[in-house]
């Protein structure tokens, strides 16, 4: 039996795309076409359960389609819809484990923008589509904007500080 503590958060998925069987996989891990044998584990039915992948391919820098064996079909990946997905421990380089940040990981970041100084504080991040949205409080009202390598300059782990140029006028929104 697979345990929680055997796996390692990859991302999750989101929706099936197209008839034959794919899924997107938000996830910014690049490790999959390394592993001899692809596969990626989900909890279904409260137990942790692998699902061999028969291919993947990159839809942008931070979403795969995957396709697993012997599910062919849209209907066949539903059950995939808003599942987290993680890999073995033993798949992994344990000094890439300190480098992959998953996206709730920027949760509690302060951003700062280089002509309007501080926006605020990330508190959510919206996976739901392909474009990944930071959500922050913005002087009592919610700002969103992409998490696009475009606006962020900068980023001090340490410090939890985003560095970023906003586009004219998206703060007036």
């Amino acid at each position: 039996m697979i345990r929680k503590e055997e796996l390692f958060k990859i991302g999750k998925f989101t929706k099936p795309h197209g008839v034959k069987g794919e899924i997107t996989l938000l996830t910014q891990y690049e490790g999959l076409e390394t592993m001899d044998e692809p596969y990626i584990v989900c909890e279904m039915d409260g137990i942790f359960v692998p699902f061999f992948v028969e291919s993947f391919r990159i839809k942008s820098d931070s979403a795969l389609l995957v396709k697993f064996e012997c599910l062919d079909s849209d209907e066949a990946v539903r059950p995939f819809v808003n599942r987290e997905a993680y890999i073995s421990l033993t798949a992994i380089d344990p000094e890439e484990m300190g480098e992959e940040m998953l996206w709730e990981d920027w949760l509690g970041y302060r951003v700062f923008d280089e002509r309007e100084g501080e926006l605020g504080t990330i508190m959510a991040v919206d996976t739901s589509t392909v474009n990944v949205l930071f959500r922050i409080d913005h002087k009592g009202r919610e700002l969103i904007f992409p998490a696009a390598e475009e606006l962020v300059h900068s980023v001090n782990e340490d410090e939890k500080i985003i560095w970023v140029k906003m586009p004219e006028g998206l703060l007036d929104l």
